[in-house]
C-alpha cells in the first residue's frame, strides 16, 4: 500500500515564497540531479539545498558508499530520496529504507512520492501496527523502494513475503536511534539478507562507536559528510532550564503555556506519564493529544495530523515521537522529564526551529539530575542557561503539593563537577508526610 498523505515541507528547506530566488533550479542543477527530478524539485517550490544535500546528493547518485551526520531538521530524507530515485531509473533492483518509528517510515514515503510521483515511483510501506495482509498485496505488486521499520521487515522475511535478494539500494536513516532502540539483531539480519554488493547510506545526527563499527563492517570506502559536529544542537533554537520540584513542573507547564501560545510538544519519559500529562494539560484549557507505544498506529496517526493541521494545540509524547514528527511551526518543546540518554535531547530539541525558522526548547530539571545535565552539555559542546523559576500558579485542591524549598533558587553552577545530591531516609519520610509518593521508575 503506497501512503500518499498531503503534501508537507520536508525538513530543512524553505519554499521559494520565503526567500527569493532567481529560479529553483539555480540551487540543485549543479549537484548532478537529472532533469525530470529537477523539475519535480521546482514544483515542489524547493530553492536552494541544505548543506548535508549539497554535499551528500553528488556523491550518492555516483554510487558510492556514504556516512552523512547532520542536526536533526536538515533536510537528510530528500538527501537519500532523490539519489535513490534517480539511481534506480537507471538500474534494476528496489530500494530499501530502514527507519526506526512508524511515523518517520510514513514522512519519509510522503517524501519519496512528492519527488518521485510523477516519474511512476511504486512505493510501500512496512510497520508495525498495520495490518499484514494489504502489505502483503501491496509487495506483490513489486514496488521499487520499500519503506520499513526493522520489526516489521523481519516479520515478512520470516513469512517470506518479501525478498531482499534485489536489494541493490539501502538506506539506515537515523541509525544511532535504532540502535538505542535495541534493534541491533534485526539489522544484522536484515544486512545478512541483502547482497552484499550493494550501495549503502548511513544517516544520523550523531555518530556512537556502534555506527562506526558497523560502517567499517559493511561499507566500501564509504564517504564520510558532517555537516554539523556529532551531537549539535540546532542554532537557531533557544535552550533554557528550570530547576524545579518534580510535584511542581506541571504548575511550571501550566506558566509556559501560558506564556508561550503557539504549538508546543511536551516530551516526557514514560507512557504512563504522557497519559496523565495529557488529560493535566486538557484540564488547563488546551487541546492536546498523545503519541507512546501504547496508542494503535490509526490513534498516532490521527494525533500527528490533528497537530499539523491545529486541532490539537499540545502534543504529548514519550522518546517514540524525538524523531518521527516532522511539523512546521512548533514553537516550543519542553522536555517536561529530561531523556534517559544525551543524543535524544538533541533529537528532541531538533523538533523546532525547522524548515529555516526559530524555536525554542525548554527542560524541567531537579537538583538531583545535575549529572544528566552535564552529559548533554558535554554532547552539545554548549551551557544551557539556568532561568530564575517564576511565580507559579496555586494548585487546585486535591492535587499534590510539591516540598517547599528553595527550587527557584539553583546552585551558582548546577552542573558542576559536585555528585548529585541524594535524598536521605529521613528527608524521604519527611517528604511522605507532605504527600509525595515515592515508587520505582517504570
Amino acid at each position: 500500500m503506497t501512503h500518499q498523505a498531503r503534501k508537507s515541507v520536508p525538513p530543512g528547506h524553505v519554499r521559494s515564497a520565503d526567500r527569493p530566488t532567481k529560479s529553483s533550479h539555480s540551487g540543485f542543477s549543479g549537484l548532478g540531479i537529472a532533469p525530470g527530478l529537477l523539475d519535480a524539485i521546482d514544483r515542489l517550490k524547493f530553492s536552494e539545498p541544505t548543506p548535508i544535500q549539497r554535499q551528500s546528493i553528488p556523491t550518492s547518485i555516483e554510487g558510492k558508499d556514504l556516512i552523512a551526520i547532520a542536526q536533526t531538521g536538515t533536510g537528510k530524507t530528500l538527501a537519500f530520496a532523490v539519489p535513490m530515485i534517480q539511481r534506480l531509473a537507471q538500474i534494476k533492483g528496489r530500494g530499501l529504507i530502514i527507519t526506526p518509528t512508524r511515523e518517520l517510515a510514513l514522512q519519509i514515503d510522503e517524501a519519496l512520492n512528492d519527488v518521485g510521483r510523477s516519474l511512476g515511483l511504486r512505493t510501500t510501506v512496512l510497520i508495525g501496527g498495520a495490518p499484514m495482509a494489504p502489505q502483503r498485496r501491496s509487495l506483490e505488486r513489486q514496488p521499487r523502494v520499500i519503506v520499513a521499520t526493522p520489526g516489521r521487515l523481519i516479520d515478512h522475511l520470516e513469512r517470506r513475503t518479501v525478498s531482499l535478494a534485489d536489494v541493490q539500494i539501502l538506506v539506515l536513516d537515523e541509525a544511532d536511534r535504532m540502535l538505542d532502540m535495541g534493534f541491533a539483531p534485526q539489522i544484522n539480519r536484515i544486512l545478512a539478507a541483502v547482497p552484499k554488493k550493494r550501495q549503502m547510506m548511513l544517516f544520523s545526527a550523531t555518530m556512537p562507536e556502534e555506527i562506526l563499527a558497523l560502517a567499517r563492517r559493511e561499507m566500501q570506502v564509504p564517504i564520510h559528510v558532517e555537516v554539523a559536529p556529532s551531537g549539535t544542537a540546532p542554532a537557531k533554537v533557544v535552550q533554557e532550564m528550570f530547576f524545579v520540584e518534580k510535584g511542581a513542573k506541571t504548575q511550571l507547564l501550566k506558566v509556559m503555556l501560558e506564556r508561550y501560545l503557539g504549538p508546543v510538544l511536551i516530551f516526557t519519559r514514560t507512557k504512563h506519564g504522557a497519559r496523565k500529562l495529557t488529560r493535566e494539560v486538557k484540564r488547563m484549557g488546551h487541546s492536546a493529544a498523545e503519541i507512546h507505544s501504547n496508542r494503535s498506529m490509526p490513534q498516532r496517526r490521527e494525533a500527528l495530523d490533528g497537530f499539523k493541521s491545529g486541532k490539537y494545540r499540545a502534543l504529548v509524547a514519550t522518546d517514540i515521537a524525538s524523531r518521527g514528527i516532522d511539523v512546521s511551526g512548533i514553537e516550543l518543546v519542553v522536555n517536561y522529564d529530561l531523556p534517559s540518554n544525551s543524543e535524544d535531547y538533541v533529537h528532541r530539541i531538533g523538533r523546532t526551529a525547522r524548515a529555516g525558522l526559530s524555536g525554542r526548547a525548554i527542560s524541567f530539571a531537579t537538583i538531583d539530575q545535575k549529572k544528566d545535565i552535564r552529559d548533554i552539555e558535554r554532547l552539545i559542546r554548549t551551557n544551557i542557561p539556568i532561568m530564575k523559576l517564576p511565580p507559579l500558579p496555586l494548585q487546585r485542591q486535591g492535587e499534590l503539593s510539591p516540598k517547599s524549598s528553595r527550587a527557584d533558587e539553583p546552585p551558582q553552577r548546577p552542573y558542576s563537577d559536585q555528585r548529585p545530591l541524594k535524598k536521605s531516609t529521613s528527608s524521604r519520610r519527611s517528604s511522605n508526610r507532605v504527600g509525595f509518593r515515592w515508587r520505582k521508575r517504570t
